[in-house]
């Protein structure tokens, strides 16, 4: 079993445990994160360092994943390992309770938590992440660093934009575009399309103000 070591300690870094352990493909080596002691534990797990201790530990931690819940700051952190281990690999997590259907694809560095469901031919870019019991059906196209909520759902042929997030119980129905770095508010409903670096909630969901690029949401 290969090993690995997970970036992040904090809630959204559990979750992530989780879903790898029940999974069963990876053995988990340690944890990396700049706000925890060194030798610290989380669910069992050692904190051994930040990118720092990866630039040092380059034969033996080569691969893992970012468990950071914010999109931006998770590419931020995706940046740091690149520069500092051009040849670390970026590997996906799948509940064993998710469906993901003939003909999807997942990114490298992506995570489908439980219950969660991709629908067929439905293309998810690289360090995307579905919650527990988000949707995404079939066609659909989710560009990179994409978040989906618990119970955030999308019908078919729905497009996402790159650092986009689809807060908790918010829907999009079929074919609508959201553009990147925009933000659908808790149980929203999108009817129409939402254009890029905005934020948009309600019934039916309407763009309330613009968004910068990195702004926290979280």
């Amino acid at each position: 079993m290969q090993n690995i070591v997970v970036y992040g300690a904090g809630g959204h870094a559990k979750a992530v445990i989780d879903t790898i352990e029940k999974a069963g493909l990876y053995r988990i080596a340690g944890l990396l994160d700049g706000y925890k002691p060194v030798g610290s534990f989380i669910y069992g797990y050692p904190v051994l360092g930040d990118e720092g201790w990866l630039a040092a530990n380059k034969e033996t931690a080569s691969s893992g994943i970012v468990a950071i819940g914010d999109n931006s700051l998770r590419a931020a952190i995706v940046t740091k390992i690149k520069a500092v281990c051009p040849s670390f690999t970026f590997i996906s997590a799948i509940h064993p309770s998710s469906s993901i259907a003939k003909g999807a694809s997942l990114g490298a560095g992506s995570v489908v938590m439980a219950g969660g469901i991709v629908g067929s031919d439905t293309i998810i870019g690289e360090h995307s992440v579905l919650y527990s019991q988000a949707s995404t059906e079939h066609d659909s196209v989710l560009g990179h660093f994409v978040t989906l909520a618990p119970k955030a759902g999308t019908g078919g042929g729905v497009t996402i934009g790159d650092y986009s997030v689809i807060s908790l119980g918010a829907s999009v129905i079929h074919g609508k575009t959201i553009g990147e770095h925009t933000v659908i508010g808790a149980g929203s409903t999108v009817l129409s399309d939402i254009p890029a670096f905005s934020v948009a909630y309600g019934t039916p969901a309407r763009v309330i103000r613009t968004r910068a690029e990195g702004e926290r949401y979280l």
